[in-house]
Protein backbone atom coordinates (compact mmCIF):
# COMPACT_ATOMS: atom_id res chain seq x y z
CA UNK A 1 0.00 0.00 0.00
CA UNK A 2 2.74 2.33 0.84
CA UNK A 3 4.45 1.54 -2.83
CA UNK A 4 0.53 2.53 -4.20
CA UNK A 5 0.44 6.09 -2.03
CA UNK A 6 4.28 6.62 -3.56
CA UNK A 7 3.53 6.12 -6.91
CA UNK A 8 0.53 8.80 -6.86
CA UNK A 9 2.72 11.34 -5.02
CA UNK A 10 5.34 10.74 -7.79
CA UNK A 11 2.89 11.04 -10.38
CA UNK A 12 1.82 14.31 -8.52
CA UNK A 13 5.43 15.51 -9.16
CA UNK A 14 5.43 15.26 -12.88
CA UNK A 15 1.99 17.24 -13.35
CA UNK A 16 1.35 20.86 -12.58
CA UNK A 17 -2.08 23.33 -12.85
CA UNK A 18 -4.95 21.56 -13.43
CA UNK A 19 -3.14 18.16 -14.14
CA UNK A 20 -2.46 17.96 -10.48
CA UNK A 21 -5.48 17.98 -9.23
CA UNK A 22 -6.75 15.45 -11.38
CA UNK A 23 -3.42 12.87 -9.73
CA UNK A 24 -4.78 14.55 -6.53
CA UNK A 25 -7.85 12.98 -7.28
CA UNK A 26 -6.54 9.79 -7.50
CA UNK A 27 -4.04 9.44 -4.65
CA UNK A 28 -7.65 10.74 -2.52
CA UNK A 29 -9.21 8.01 -4.30
CA UNK A 30 -6.51 5.36 -3.58
CA UNK A 31 -6.23 6.37 0.08
CA UNK A 32 -9.70 5.81 0.61
CA UNK A 33 -9.71 2.49 -0.65
CA UNK A 34 -6.63 1.89 1.78
CA UNK A 35 -9.34 2.80 4.55
CA UNK A 36 -11.87 0.08 4.01
CA UNK A 37 -12.23 -3.00 5.09
CA UNK A 38 -9.82 -4.94 2.73
CA UNK A 39 -6.57 -5.36 5.17
CA UNK A 40 -4.52 -6.91 2.35
CA UNK A 41 -4.79 -8.41 -0.91
CA UNK A 42 -2.02 -10.58 -2.29
CA UNK A 43 -1.16 -12.25 -5.09
CA UNK A 44 1.01 -15.17 -4.94
CA UNK A 45 3.53 -16.25 -7.64
CA UNK A 46 3.51 -19.73 -7.51
CA UNK A 47 7.20 -19.68 -5.43
CA UNK A 48 6.30 -18.75 -2.14
CA UNK A 49 6.33 -15.07 -2.60
CA UNK A 50 3.10 -12.66 -3.08
CA UNK A 51 2.93 -8.59 -3.94
CA UNK A 52 0.14 -6.45 -2.67
CA UNK A 53 -2.63 -5.53 -5.72
CA UNK A 54 -3.50 -1.93 -5.87
CA UNK A 55 -6.83 -1.08 -6.27
CA UNK A 56 -6.74 -1.14 -9.90
CA UNK A 57 -4.74 -4.36 -10.10
CA UNK A 58 -7.26 -5.88 -7.96
CA UNK A 59 -10.20 -5.01 -10.17
CA UNK A 60 -8.62 -6.35 -12.84
CA UNK A 61 -7.45 -9.25 -11.95
CA UNK A 62 -7.82 -12.75 -13.76
CA UNK A 63 -7.38 -16.14 -12.34
CA UNK A 64 -4.73 -16.54 -14.77
CA UNK A 65 -2.27 -14.40 -13.08
CA UNK A 66 -2.21 -16.28 -9.99
CA UNK A 67 -4.07 -17.47 -6.66
CA UNK A 68 -5.57 -14.05 -5.16
CA UNK A 69 -5.81 -14.02 -1.31
CA UNK A 70 -8.18 -11.44 -0.16
CA UNK A 71 -8.49 -10.93 3.56
CA UNK A 72 -10.80 -8.60 4.91
CA UNK A 73 -12.36 -6.94 8.18
CA UNK A 74 -16.11 -7.82 7.92
CA UNK A 75 -17.19 -5.39 10.55
CA UNK A 76 -16.69 -2.52 7.93
CA UNK A 77 -19.57 -1.66 5.60
CA UNK A 78 -17.03 -2.05 2.98
CA UNK A 79 -16.64 -5.74 3.41
CA UNK A 80 -20.04 -6.43 2.89
CA UNK A 81 -20.42 -3.88 -0.10
CA UNK A 82 -17.66 -5.64 -1.80
CA UNK A 83 -18.70 -9.04 -0.94
CA UNK A 84 -22.24 -9.20 -2.38
CA UNK A 85 -21.27 -6.75 -5.28
CA UNK A 86 -17.75 -7.56 -6.59
CA UNK A 87 -17.28 -10.82 -4.96
CA UNK A 88 -19.47 -13.36 -7.74
CA UNK A 89 -20.13 -15.58 -4.65
CA UNK A 90 -24.18 -16.29 -4.19
CA UNK A 91 -25.93 -14.96 -0.95
CA UNK A 92 -25.02 -18.39 1.36
CA UNK A 93 -20.98 -17.71 1.10
CA UNK A 94 -21.67 -13.87 1.68
CA UNK A 95 -23.66 -14.50 4.48
CA UNK A 96 -20.76 -17.30 5.82
CA UNK A 97 -17.97 -15.15 5.95
CA UNK A 98 -19.90 -12.03 7.17
CA UNK A 99 -21.68 -14.06 10.24
CA UNK A 100 -20.84 -13.29 13.56
CA UNK A 101 -21.77 -15.96 15.58
CA UNK A 102 -20.18 -19.15 14.06
CA UNK A 103 -18.42 -22.18 15.10
CA UNK A 104 -15.86 -24.71 13.70
CA UNK A 105 -16.84 -26.06 10.09
CA UNK A 106 -15.69 -27.30 6.96
CA UNK A 107 -18.07 -27.67 4.39
CA UNK A 108 -18.19 -27.91 0.30
CA UNK A 109 -20.51 -25.31 -1.84
CA UNK A 110 -20.34 -24.70 -4.99
CA UNK A 111 -17.35 -25.02 -7.01
CA UNK A 112 -15.79 -23.92 -3.60
CA UNK A 113 -15.53 -24.84 0.16
CA UNK A 114 -17.01 -22.74 3.09
CA UNK A 115 -14.47 -23.48 6.09
CA UNK A 116 -14.80 -21.31 9.81
CA UNK A 117 -11.57 -21.94 12.22
CA UNK A 118 -10.35 -20.44 15.64
CA UNK A 119 -7.10 -19.11 16.95
CA UNK A 120 -6.21 -18.66 19.84
CA UNK A 121 -6.50 -14.84 21.24
CA UNK A 122 -2.91 -13.47 21.52
CA UNK A 123 -4.32 -10.13 21.07
CA UNK A 124 -2.74 -7.91 24.26
CA UNK A 125 -4.57 -8.05 26.91
CA UNK A 126 -7.04 -10.82 25.72
CA UNK A 127 -7.68 -14.13 27.54
CA UNK A 128 -6.30 -16.90 24.97
CA UNK A 129 -9.31 -19.19 25.42
CA UNK A 130 -11.82 -16.23 24.02
CA UNK A 131 -10.50 -17.56 20.28
CA UNK A 132 -10.70 -15.61 17.39
CA UNK A 133 -12.77 -16.68 14.32
CA UNK A 134 -11.75 -17.30 10.63
CA UNK A 135 -13.93 -17.76 8.15
CA UNK A 136 -12.25 -18.69 4.59
CA UNK A 137 -13.95 -19.36 0.84
CA UNK A 138 -11.42 -21.15 -1.00
CA UNK A 139 -11.63 -21.86 -4.47
CA UNK A 140 -8.01 -22.98 -6.68
CA UNK A 141 -6.87 -19.70 -7.65
CA UNK A 142 -8.93 -17.53 -5.20
CA UNK A 143 -9.20 -17.63 -1.22
CA UNK A 144 -11.14 -14.75 0.57
CA UNK A 145 -10.38 -14.58 4.80
CA UNK A 146 -12.49 -12.18 7.27
CA UNK A 147 -12.34 -11.89 10.84
CA UNK A 148 -12.85 -9.11 13.12
CA UNK A 149 -10.18 -8.65 15.68
CA UNK A 150 -6.64 -9.31 14.41
CA UNK A 151 -4.99 -12.91 13.75
CA UNK A 152 -1.38 -13.88 14.48
CA UNK A 153 -1.49 -16.62 12.16
CA UNK A 154 -2.32 -14.12 9.00
CA UNK A 155 0.42 -11.45 9.95
CA UNK A 156 2.71 -14.82 9.96
CA UNK A 157 1.66 -16.07 6.53
CA UNK A 158 1.85 -12.21 5.53
CA UNK A 159 5.42 -11.96 6.52
CA UNK A 160 6.84 -15.10 4.91
CA UNK A 161 5.00 -14.29 1.76
CA UNK A 162 7.19 -10.62 2.09
CA UNK A 163 10.21 -12.90 2.18
CA UNK A 164 9.53 -15.54 -0.30
CA UNK A 165 8.99 -18.48 2.03
CA UNK A 166 5.11 -19.04 2.32
CA UNK A 167 2.55 -21.31 0.57
CA UNK A 168 2.41 -21.15 -3.25
CA UNK A 169 -1.14 -21.80 -4.10
CA UNK A 170 -4.41 -21.53 -1.82
CA UNK A 171 -4.78 -25.15 -0.61
CA UNK A 172 -1.08 -25.21 1.00
CA UNK A 173 -2.38 -21.48 2.05
CA UNK A 174 -5.21 -23.48 4.02
CA UNK A 175 -3.11 -25.63 5.32
CA UNK A 176 -0.42 -23.23 6.47
CA UNK A 177 -3.43 -21.26 7.96
CA UNK A 178 -4.50 -23.99 9.45
CA UNK A 179 -1.40 -24.92 11.75
CA UNK A 180 -0.35 -21.55 12.48
CA UNK A 181 -3.74 -21.34 13.87
CA UNK A 182 -3.88 -24.28 16.59
CA UNK A 183 0.02 -23.50 16.90
CA UNK A 184 0.38 -22.15 20.14
CA UNK A 185 -1.90 -24.26 21.50
CA UNK A 186 1.52 -26.57 22.58
CA UNK A 187 3.05 -24.03 24.84
CA UNK A 188 -0.84 -23.60 26.39
CA UNK A 189 -1.05 -26.92 27.51
CA UNK A 190 2.47 -27.25 28.44
CA UNK A 191 1.56 -24.11 30.72
CA UNK A 192 -1.50 -25.65 32.22
CA UNK A 193 0.14 -28.98 32.25
CA UNK A 194 2.55 -26.98 34.73
CA UNK A 195 0.18 -25.34 36.45
CA UNK A 196 -1.96 -28.37 37.31
CA UNK A 197 1.50 -29.89 38.68
CA UNK A 198 1.87 -26.87 40.84
CA UNK A 199 -1.55 -27.33 42.68
CA UNK A 200 -0.76 -30.69 42.76
CA UNK A 201 2.53 -30.19 45.02
CA UNK A 202 0.32 -27.69 47.36
CA UNK A 203 -1.94 -29.54 48.20
CA UNK A 204 0.49 -32.60 48.90
CA UNK A 205 2.16 -29.85 51.43
CA UNK A 206 -0.97 -28.86 52.94
CA UNK A 207 -0.94 -25.20 51.28
CA UNK A 208 -3.88 -25.56 48.77
CA UNK A 209 -5.79 -23.39 51.26
CA UNK A 210 -7.16 -20.93 49.11
CA UNK A 211 -6.85 -21.96 45.50
CA UNK A 212 -10.49 -23.10 44.54
CA UNK A 213 -10.23 -20.13 42.66
CA UNK A 214 -7.46 -21.38 40.46
CA UNK A 215 -8.68 -24.60 39.91
CA UNK A 216 -12.16 -23.23 38.46
CA UNK A 217 -10.12 -20.30 36.82
CA UNK A 218 -8.34 -23.45 34.83
CA UNK A 219 -11.18 -25.57 34.38
CA UNK A 220 -13.40 -22.57 32.64
CA UNK A 221 -10.35 -22.46 30.56
CA UNK A 222 -10.23 -25.79 29.13
CA UNK A 223 -14.10 -25.90 28.79
CA UNK A 224 -13.79 -22.61 26.39
CA UNK A 225 -10.84 -24.34 24.59
CA UNK A 226 -12.72 -27.26 23.84
CA UNK A 227 -16.01 -25.83 22.61
CA UNK A 228 -14.17 -24.74 19.78
CA UNK A 229 -11.01 -27.23 19.42
CA UNK A 230 -13.61 -30.08 18.84
CA UNK A 231 -15.55 -29.13 16.64
CA UNK A 232 -12.69 -27.82 14.61
CA UNK A 233 -10.59 -31.06 14.73
CA UNK A 234 -14.37 -32.62 13.43
CA UNK A 235 -14.08 -29.88 10.32
CA UNK A 236 -10.58 -30.53 9.95
CA UNK A 237 -12.00 -34.37 9.70
CA UNK A 238 -14.98 -33.56 7.26
CA UNK A 239 -12.77 -31.36 4.94
CA UNK A 240 -10.52 -34.56 4.18
CA UNK A 241 -13.01 -36.72 4.02
CA UNK A 242 -14.98 -34.75 1.63
CA UNK A 243 -12.57 -35.84 -1.51
CA UNK A 244 -15.27 -34.97 -4.49
CA UNK A 245 -14.52 -31.02 -4.32
CA UNK A 246 -10.68 -31.62 -5.36
CA UNK A 247 -9.68 -28.16 -4.22
CA UNK A 248 -7.47 -29.70 -1.93
CA UNK A 249 -3.64 -31.32 -2.96
CA UNK A 250 -2.22 -34.44 -2.15
CA UNK A 251 0.02 -31.69 -0.32
CA UNK A 252 -1.98 -30.01 1.18
CA UNK A 253 -4.07 -33.15 2.83
CA UNK A 254 -1.09 -34.28 4.47
CA UNK A 255 -0.38 -30.99 6.04
CA UNK A 256 -3.80 -30.66 7.24
CA UNK A 257 -3.86 -34.30 8.61
CA UNK A 258 -0.88 -33.90 10.38
CA UNK A 259 -2.80 -30.94 11.96
CA UNK A 260 -5.98 -32.75 12.76
CA UNK A 261 -3.32 -35.11 14.30
CA UNK A 262 -1.52 -32.74 16.36
CA UNK A 263 -5.02 -30.59 17.60
CA UNK A 264 -6.49 -34.43 18.47
CA UNK A 265 -3.32 -34.75 20.91
CA UNK A 266 -3.51 -31.48 22.45
CA UNK A 267 -7.46 -32.00 23.11
CA UNK A 268 -6.51 -35.33 24.76
CA UNK A 269 -3.78 -33.56 26.97
CA UNK A 270 -6.09 -31.11 27.82
CA UNK A 271 -8.85 -34.08 28.89
CA UNK A 272 -6.25 -35.21 30.82
CA UNK A 273 -5.58 -32.13 32.74
CA UNK A 274 -8.96 -31.55 33.25
CA UNK A 275 -9.51 -35.11 35.33
CA UNK A 276 -6.43 -34.02 37.05
CA UNK A 277 -7.97 -30.93 38.03
CA UNK A 278 -11.64 -32.27 39.11
CA UNK A 279 -9.64 -34.88 41.01
CA UNK A 280 -7.83 -32.36 43.24
CA UNK A 281 -10.53 -30.78 43.47
CA UNK A 282 -12.72 -33.09 44.84
CA UNK A 283 -9.75 -34.50 46.85
CA UNK A 284 -9.30 -30.93 48.44
CA UNK A 285 -12.57 -30.60 49.22
CA UNK A 286 -12.79 -34.38 51.00
CA UNK A 287 -10.24 -32.93 53.07
CA UNK A 288 -12.10 -29.75 53.48
CA UNK A 289 -15.38 -32.18 54.82
CA UNK A 290 -12.76 -34.64 57.01
CA UNK A 291 -11.79 -31.33 58.57
CA UNK A 292 -14.62 -30.38 59.07
CA UNK A 293 -16.01 -33.63 60.59
CA UNK A 294 -13.49 -33.65 63.48
CA UNK A 295 -14.42 -30.23 64.38
CA UNK A 296 -17.56 -30.84 64.64
CA UNK A 297 -16.95 -34.17 66.25
CA UNK A 298 -15.13 -32.17 68.81
CA UNK A 299 -17.62 -30.07 69.40
CA UNK A 300 -20.12 -32.40 70.01
CA UNK A 301 -17.80 -34.19 72.68
CA UNK A 302 -17.48 -30.85 74.53
CA UNK A 303 -21.35 -30.49 74.38
CA UNK A 304 -22.00 -33.73 75.28
CA UNK A 305 -19.74 -33.20 78.28
CA UNK A 306 -21.29 -29.99 79.43
CA UNK A 307 -24.63 -31.04 78.91
CA UNK A 308 -25.14 -32.59 82.01
CA UNK A 309 -23.46 -30.17 84.22
CA UNK A 310 -25.63 -27.06 82.72
CA UNK A 311 -28.92 -29.75 83.69
CA UNK A 312 -27.72 -29.83 87.44
CA UNK A 313 -26.08 -26.04 87.78
CA UNK A 314 -29.50 -25.06 86.39
CA UNK A 315 -31.83 -27.46 88.26
CA UNK A 316 -30.01 -26.23 91.78
CA UNK A 317 -29.83 -22.64 91.02
CA UNK A 318 -33.84 -22.16 91.07
CA UNK A 319 -34.91 -19.82 93.96
CA UNK A 320 -37.21 -22.32 95.52
CA UNK A 321 -38.13 -23.38 98.59
CA UNK A 322 -36.57 -27.14 99.71
CA UNK A 323 -33.09 -27.47 97.77
CA UNK A 324 -31.49 -29.99 99.20
CA UNK A 325 -28.40 -28.68 101.42
CA UNK A 326 -29.42 -25.62 100.97
CA UNK A 327 -28.47 -25.05 104.56
CA UNK A 328 -25.65 -27.02 104.77
CA UNK A 329 -21.51 -25.29 104.59
CA UNK A 330 -20.12 -28.45 102.99
CA UNK A 331 -23.23 -28.28 100.40
CA UNK A 332 -21.07 -26.44 97.29
CA UNK A 333 -17.91 -28.71 97.91
CA UNK A 334 -20.04 -32.00 97.95
CA UNK A 335 -22.08 -30.43 94.68
CA UNK A 336 -18.90 -29.90 92.85
CA UNK A 337 -17.39 -33.39 93.58
CA UNK A 338 -20.98 -34.34 92.36
CA UNK A 339 -20.14 -32.64 88.80
CA UNK A 340 -16.25 -33.65 88.63
CA UNK A 341 -17.33 -37.48 89.28
CA UNK A 342 -20.21 -36.96 86.04
CA UNK A 343 -17.43 -35.61 83.89
CA UNK A 344 -15.05 -38.70 84.88
CA UNK A 345 -17.99 -41.15 83.96
CA UNK A 346 -18.45 -39.52 80.58
CA UNK A 347 -15.12 -39.53 79.85
CA UNK A 348 -14.69 -43.07 81.16
CA UNK A 349 -17.48 -44.41 78.94
CA UNK A 350 -16.90 -42.12 76.01
CA UNK A 351 -13.19 -43.78 75.85
CA UNK A 352 -15.03 -47.15 76.25
CA UNK A 353 -17.39 -46.66 73.42
CA UNK A 354 -13.60 -45.53 71.38
CA UNK A 355 -15.25 -42.07 70.58
CA UNK A 356 -12.33 -40.22 71.84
Amino acid sequence: MVNIVRRAQWLGKLSSGHNFSIYRGILLLIEDKMNQGLIHALLLDGRGGARELDPYELSNWQPEQGCLWLHFDYRQPDTRRWLEQHSQLDKVAVSALLSEATRPRATSHGQGLLIALREVNLNPGADPEDMVAMRLWLEPKRIISTRNRQLTSVQTLATRLAQGKGPANSDTLLAELAFELQRPLGEIVEELDEQIDELETRFLDGTLETSRGELLTQRRQLIQFRRYLSPQREALGRLLADKDHGVLSTEARTSLRETQDSLHRYLENMEAIRERSAALDDARANQLSEQLNKRMFVLSIITALFLPLSFMTGLLGVNLAGIPLADNAAAFGVFVATLVLMVALQVWYFRRRGWI
